[in-house]
């Protein structure tokens, strides 16, 4: 273990980053630098009317996260490990997630030279959870400020936040999942995960890197983070939102086999007229793309269909389909396919 690391513990609201930097500090003997949210005065506000507030209330954030942090963590390292429940660039997620425009241009000129005197973390610990999760875990500390807090504004924080972590490179991060851990109550979740903080910060990164979409799958346009996927989540999620449609995991599931049974039905349809044409064209092949051409639109459609209510169980799950995807081809492109 580096002498005297800084450990910095990230995720969304709930997810249970005080918690867990307390029982760092104490299990490697380092001081504890907890985040004083409570004096954001424009804090209750902002969760009640969001685009009002939130420019004061991340302005507030950023010079309060500055002046707990600049100098602080410099002059503590020189003595102590230090254990953090919070990450200065984070306020840059949720200026991200709150603000736009000229409101946006004036904050990032701000966060820059301010981030810039913030020293780097040696381990940075994202903490993960379901959105149930999460609802749940806010419920039952009742902080007056967090009462109303919107799921569909965790789920845009959590996204935030995966696509945030996908693309830092400042520090290691160690990602560990909160769902169904106890590290209160139960002694051997706690050794577990300080066990993997400990492993973690012995490695020179803990960052796994992304596959190479380009050797693995041999496109000549490799997929990439960043690009379409996350801008449709944001799109449906958004949409779902304006149009009051309902959110649900379970009603988005059976939406979601409807539609799949309408791909089969096209497909179904395509089937006979490819057998009815063969004996026209006398060519398979020819035959189905001639029978797809004459459905292209309805199955363009059916699969369009199918897409969203993914997007909307993906959304409602807290789950990046793109970093999802991405990690599942790089399992799949090391696994060894069984001849056929």
């Amino acid at each position: 273990m580096a002498p005297n690391p800084y450990i910095a513990i990230e995720g969304a609201i709930g997810v249970g980053k005080t918690t867990l930097a307390r029982i760092l500090a104490e299990a490697i003997q380092g001081e504890l630098l907890l985040e004083v949210f409570e004096e954001n005065p424009f804090l209750g506000d902002f969760y009640a009317d969001r685009p009002r507030y939130a420019f004061q209330t991340q302005l507030f954030f950023l010079l309060s996260r500055y002046r707990q942090q600049h100098r602080v963590i410099a002059q503590t390292l020189e003595h102590h490990a230090l254990v953090s429940d919070y990450l200065f660039a984070k306020d840059w997620l949720f200026a991200h997630l709150n603000l736009a425009g000229d409101e946006l241009a004036m904050y990032e000129r701000v966060h820059a030279i301010l981030g810039e005197q913030i020293p780097a973390a040696t381990l940075v610990v994202y903490l993960k959870a379901s959105t149930d999760t999460l609802m749940g875990r806010i419920a039952f500390r009742d902080r007056s400020y967090e009462r109303q807090i919107e799921r569909g504004y965790l789920v845009d924080l959590q996204l935030a936040y995966e696509r945030f972590f996908a693309e830092y490179t400042a520090a290691p991060v160690l990602t560990i999942d909160t769902d169904g851990l106890d590290i209160v109550h139960e002694p051997a979740a706690r050794a577990a995960v300080i066990s993997r903080v400990k492993d973690a910060l012995q490695s020179d990164s803990y960052q796994l890197p992304l596959p190479d979409m380009q050797a693995t799958l041999a496109e000549p346009r490799p997929l990439q983070r960043g690009q379409r996927l996350p801008d449709f989540q944001r799109f449906q999620h958004a949409f779902d939102r304006e149009r009051g449609f309902i959110i649900d995991l379970f009603f988005d599931y059976i939406c979601l086999t409807e539609e799949l049974g309408e791909i089969g039905r096209v497909l179904k349809r395509v089937w006979h007229r490819q057998d009815a044409l063969l004996a026209q064209v006398g060519n398979r092949s020819e035959a189905r793309d001639r029978a797809l051409q004459t459905v292209s639109a309805d199955l363009e459609e059916e699969l369009a269909d199918a897409l969203a209510y993914l997007l909307k169980i993906a959304n409602d799950a807290g789950i990046d389909l793109e970093s999802a995807y991405i990690k599942k081809m790089d399992r799949n492109a090391r696994r060894t396919w069984p001849s056929p």
